[in-house]
């Protein structure tokens, strides 16, 4: 598979270096990769068949960005943006040039990790995304978190929740044993107003205040998590953070948000969405923000002593908004092109598998639940069977991924990947056909070339899709 390389990509961080290494404990050699030294090159994933050292149950530190882009890390290409505590996170483990998320908007793809199952298959999934209290994930449905819990783990989830409201849906009544965060989509992120003007931080179901900026917030709660005293028992903590969703507002802009407060108070439903606001230099604040934010909770993960023993995972929910750099990925957030859904996917697990990897198995969130299961010793509900496969074998043992098909739906749009070729319909009707290896882009229509593989490839599609549940008209 074509992908950017690495090796031109990550830049040099010399203005917060110092900093880093005094907040992080980077070493010397760390440092010196993330002010200007010659970054290490990665190779192709290979599974360290000998090592074996974890033997115990890893904790899963399972961490996601909102409306990230591919290519909005130092390590997958931002020409601008400084990364350095999540491209070292990539150097010490493998970073994935074609992961997927489960959809192209927040809650179907939360949906597809939270029940490893297409969103199509739950009333709740069929929200592109939930906007009101008629929705939600039904808490009869197994997750993530209820079978791992089930199997032993603590579970607990900090951050966005957007998988429905309170009476009847909450991480609560999933599996999380935890709580701390918003149930919508969006918030003011002082305020922590939502665009119809209710108050969204939760303790628990129960109101939490703090007017402080939500980034900081997150972040120590996740690190007072880390550092508690779990024992032998494992532990799974979802962090999801906000960042850098939409309003465009950074640590420190309290005037800013304080005018969106205003205009939400007003009556102005689309205030949040701060579609009069936002720059570039703005959103590299986000990110770089959202990138220190990461480096404190590792950094707490690291003098706990549970670093060799924490698998990590970072992603982003889904393709990034209008400030994201996607380059040379087409369509944004919302879209089935690759831009939409294809988003910067790092997993670290010192016990077991080695740094400095990269891999270009396309995988998508689905799959992410199955080997998480897997690596918990947790057994899916047969009554619910899984749409992911479990990368398990792949990450541990070399074995092959298992052949199969990624597959997305959203109004108005379709797509397959099997391999290198990508089947798409886009809002106009017309069935399309990329190989992605000689066309990232997605610019060269080999439709009329193979028609043969488009309707190999659609008829695919519409066999997933008969199983699904329809859209409410």
């Amino acid at each position: 598979m074509t992908s950017f390389d690495p090796a031109l990509s990550r830049r040099a961080f010399a203005g917060t270096a110092a900093g880093a290494v005094t907040a992080l404990g980077l070493s010397a050699a760390d440092a010196a990769a993330d002010s200007g030294g010659a970054p290490s090159a990665e190779r192709p994933f290979r599974a360290a068949r000998t090592r074996g050292r974890g033997a115990r149950r890893p904790n899963v530190l399972f961490i996601l960005g909102d409306d990230l882009g591919w290519a909005d890390l130092s390590c997958y290409g931002a020409p601008e943006i400084r990364t350095p505590h999540l491209d070292r996170l990539a150097r010490q483990g493998v970073r994935f040039t074609d992961a997927y998320s489960g959809s192209a908007t927040c809650s179907p793809t939360r949906f597809s990790l939270y029940t490893g199952r297409y969103p199509g298959r739950t009333l709740g999934g069929l929200a592109e995304p939930i906007a009101d209290r008629s929705a939600g994930l039904d808490p009869a449905h197994p997750t993530l978190a209820s079978l791992l819990r089930d199997a032993g783990y603590r579970t607990a989830l900090i951050g966005k929740w957007h998988c429905g409201y309170l009476p009847d849906h909450s991480p609560t009544r999933s599996g999380w044993g935890e709580f701390f965060g918003n149930f919508g989509g969006a918030l003011e992120y002082y305020s922590k107003l939502s665009s119809g003007g209710e108050y969204d931080l939760y303790e628990g179901d129960a109101e939490y205040r703090d007017l402080r900026y939500y980034t900081r917030i997150l972040t120590e709660r996740a690190v007072e998590y880390v550092n508690r005293d779990h024992g032998r028992t494992p532990w799974l903590l979802n962090l999801n953070f906000t960042t850098p969703h939409w309003p465009w507002i950074a640590d420190g802009d309290e005037e800013a948000g304080a005018e969106i407060v205003r205009r939400i108070r007003s009556g102005d439903r689309r205030a949040l969405r701060h579609q009069d606001g936002g720059s570039l230099a703005k959103y590299r604040q986000m990110v770089e923000d959202l990138d220190r934010s990461v480096g404190a909770v590792l950094s707490a993960l690291k003098r706990s002593g549970q670093e060799e023993d924490t698998l990590v995972f970072f992603a982003s929910d889904n393709g990034g908004e209008r400030f994201s750099y996607n380059w040379p990925l087409s369509g944004n957030k919302g879209s089935l092109l690759d831009g939409g859904i294809r988003v910067p996917s790092i997993l670290r697990w010192p016990a077991r598998i080695e740094g400095r990897q990269v891999s270009r198995v396309p995988v998508y969130s689905p799959d992410w639940t199955a080997t998480l299961l897997e690596l918990g010793g947790a057994r899916p509900d047969p009554a619910y069977p899984l749409d992911g496969v479990s990368l398990a074998g792949y990450l541990l043992r070399g074995d092959a991924v298992p052949e199969r098909d990624l597959f997305w739906r959203v109004r108005g749009e379709r797509a397959l990947r099997r391999g290198e070729w990508k089947y798409y319909r886009g809002k106009d009707g017309r069935d399309r056909l990329y190989r992605l290896s000689e066309d990232i882009r997605e610019q060269a229509d080999k439709s009329a070339a193979r028609p043969d593989l488009l309707t190999e490839l659609r008829a695919a599609w519409d066999r997933i899709d008969r199983e699904l549940l329809p859209y409410p008209a």
